[in-house]
């Protein structure tokens, strides 16, 4: 059975993506499909499912998380700013029903990741690109911070370097706080990419950017979308322009949404696949594979490549079967605690359209979390979207301070062996002496805790530190951001004796007058620190380290500084998140139901199945064989057959098996086939 979503042919003057966001998927029919179908309905046991309805309570709270200000806030980004609130960030479309006009690039913000608030567009007529032509959108921004200022990456879908049709395109803008004032760089970062076979207006689709730092310093851009592939391009220093030869890490017609993390040894690319707006029929989900590197190749838990014609992927989430379809395009944030959260949109099957039927999605913002087991990510143990009260991310542990709005020091933290002050909502030190002078929390953290801070050398070559532990001056085990070695360094002081030290290099880029994230995990003996421009999965220093056991157990915290003028911002200790080991178990499936079923081993058809559209396919050898169909099942292009029967009441399971057939074709994955399980 070939299931194929909508599609826009190449060179079609029609906007690939509908207002609002409906995407429209290419298909091209290059060779036989047989499927070799057997199939089977089996009972199953579900688990309850809670209805997605009812306010937030303490430490918990009901997806979508951008229902206080938004109906709809679709492909998402997030990032926790230097005033110690979080971002979130939104392709361009009206926020609520009734609303005529689209909000281009919404912005929002929370103190705890789940209740959010409007805060403002990105761009208005007065800042919008120039290079953006009238009638232009501006789809999925990706966030981030690095050399001082906030960066906006996002698609333009029409611009004026062509002036033909659909000629998308990727900028950035810049700005000195979350919310702007945004800045254009004045044109695109990567720009408009024509068709192998050049024609007008056939442009491939250069949507969904998202930026990553390595460890290095060197910058990388990743975009692209079902038509072209995704691929990734070294950017300059500035990260406003495209350097070098892009390399695709992910096959044509399959995957867009790209957003990479680096976790532990491996680099993961997350991508979204199916298409993304059909309404109660999306089929949108995440899928991801890993690499070695930030250019690839990146292959999933069975080794199979993104860009194998038999695509690779690993699963992190779709739709479950609850209120939630359309699962995708996601973001990675990380909580006080250590824990990791998925930040994504998604469709409610019951109530699918902003504004009308067919018309704009409405996809609201979704976070849950976020698994890693035996190296692989998955969302709530592989358990998918959650649609009833979830407990929330740690964002207001015990051990916290801000300096926003204080004029001194705020209470449960005091200076030792050193005088701190509170300037322009930060902690300042300004002693040029090298021996450390300390901020620490009057009481302990417990032993196992995530302790993090935004740093920066306030003169450019004072060394701003972490402290994770505290039980006396000759007692301490410090992470320094040393100016003056370029590295980052730990040091471990037992009885006054240095009896370890650690370091990792800076990137040449490196500059220690700008802000960033320094954080430590402790579990047991086991440290891990990882510096990084804003907490975003992309460290540009790692330490790990064992302790001796002298050296752990509950203690003070805070923050060090020596050798010239530091500063410090949101200092926070939490108990750090206990990980989760193995995925949930798999759904109890019943017997099969014969009722219902089907072996294909008859001369004719059962007369349970029936048909929408003209019939298709042949009975033979105990399968049912059926060509490739050049059309769709709904939409505009909805021309091809389906064949369906009634399904059961209650509870149950659906499966299949399915033979493709794919010739001479050994590059291209247009070929798919499946089963339709949509009441």
């Amino acid at each position: 059975m070939a299931l194929l979503p909508p599609f826009a042919p190449a060179g079609s003057s029609a906007s690939p993506r509908q207002r609002g966001g409906g995407r429209r998927r290419r298909l091209t029919a290059r060779a036989l499909v047989t499927g070799a179908a057997v199939v089977a309905v089996l009972g199953a046991v579900a688990a309850p499912v809670t209805a997605g309805a009812g306010p937030n309570r303490a430490g918990s709270y009901v997806n979508p998380v951008s229902k206080t200000f938004a109906d709809t806030f679709a492909d998402p980004s997030v990032i926790r700013g230097e005033d110690g609130y979080w971002y979130s960030y939104a392709t361009s479309d009206p926020l609520r029903q009734g609303e005529g006009t689209p909000h281009l690039l919404p912005m929002a913000r929370s103190s705890d990741l789940v209740t959010w608030t409007f805060v403002g567009d990105a761009f208005s007529a007065g800042n919008r690109p120039t290079w953006a032509a009238d009638d232009a959108s501006f789809w999925a921004p990706d966030i981030r911070y690095f050399n001082g200022s906030y960066h906006m990456y996002y698609v333009v879908t029409q611009t004026t370097v062509t002036d033909e049709p659909n000629d998308n395109a990727v900028g950035v803008a810049t700005a000195p706080t979350p919310t702007g004032p945004w800045t254009d760089s004045g044109a695109p970062v990567v720009g408009p990419r024509r068709g192998a076979d050049g024609a007008p207006g056939n442009f491939l689709w250069t949507f969904d950017p998202a930026e990553f730092t390595d460890h290095d310093g060197a910058r990388y851009l990743y975009y692209g979308s079902y038509y072209g592939g995704i691929f990734v391009t070294r950017l300059d220093d500035a990260g406003t322009g495209a350097v070098g030869t892009p390399t695709m890490v992910a096959i044509d017609n399959r995957y867009e949404g790209a957003y990479v993390v680096r976790h532990q040894n491996w680099y993961y690319l997350f991508a979204s696949e199916a298409n993304c707006c059909a309404g109660p029929t999306t089929g949108y989900s995440v899928f991801v594979g890993r690499s070695g590197s930030p250019t690839g190749t990146f292959r999933d838990r069975d080794g199979i490549p993104l860009t194998a014609s038999r695509v690779g992927g690993t699963r992190v989430v779709s739709p479950n079967g609850n209120r939630w379809v359309g699962t995708g395009h996601n973001a990675i944030v990380t909580d006080l605690a250590g824990q990791d959260w998925f930040v994504y949109h998604a469709i409610d099957r019951a109530d699918p359209y902003l504004d009308q039927p067919f018309g704009i999605n409405q996809r609201p913002m979704l976070i849950d979390r976020l698994d890693w087991v035996s190296g692989w990510p998955t969302v709530r143990r592989g358990n998918g979207a959650s649609a009833g009260l979830t407990a929330a991310p740690v964002t207001h542990p015990a051990v916290q301070a801000d300096f926003a709005g204080t004029a001194g020091l705020p209470a449960g933290f005091s200076p030792i062996g050193g005088s701190w002050s509170v300037q322009n909502g930060a902690a300042v030190q300004s002693n040029a002496a090298c021996a450390p002078a300390y901020l620490l929390s009057t009481g302990p953290a417990p032993a196992a805790r995530r302790v993090e801070a935004d740093l920066r050398s306030a003169s450019g070559a004072g060394s701003p530190g972490l402290v994770v532990r505290w039980t006396g001056p000759g007692d301490t085990v410090v992470a320094w951001v040393d100016a003056a070695s370029r590295a980052l360094v730990l040091q471990t002081r037992v009885g006054g004796v240095l009896v370890d030290r650690h370091s990792s290099p800076l990137p040449a880029t490196f500059v220690a007058a700008d802000w960033h994230n320094l954080a430590a995990d402790l579990r047991g003996a086991a440290l891990t620190v990882e510096l990084t421009d804003a907490r975003l999965h992309d460290p540009v220093a790692v330490i790990n380290e064992t302790l001796p056991s002298r050296a752990t157990g509950p203690a003070r915290v805070g923050v060090a500084s020596r050798c010239g003028a530091t500063a410090a911002d949101n200092i926070s200790a939490a108990g750090l998140f206990t990980p989760v080991s193995s995925l949930a178990p798999a759904p109890a499936v019943g017997p099969v139901d014969y009722a219902y079923s089907d072996e294909f081993n008859s001369s004719s058809l059962q007369p349970a199945w029936s048909w929408v559209r003209q019939p298709d396919g042949m009975l033979g050898n105990g399968a049912f064989v059926w060509p490739t169909q050049s059309g769709d099942l709904t939409g505009p292009g909805g021309v091809a057959s389906v064949l369906l029967r009634t399904a059961p009441s209650g509870a149950y399971t659906v499966e299949t098996k399915v033979s493709i057939n794919l010739g001479t074709n050994t590059v291209l994955n247009f070929e798919q086939a499946g089963l339709v399980a949509y009441v």
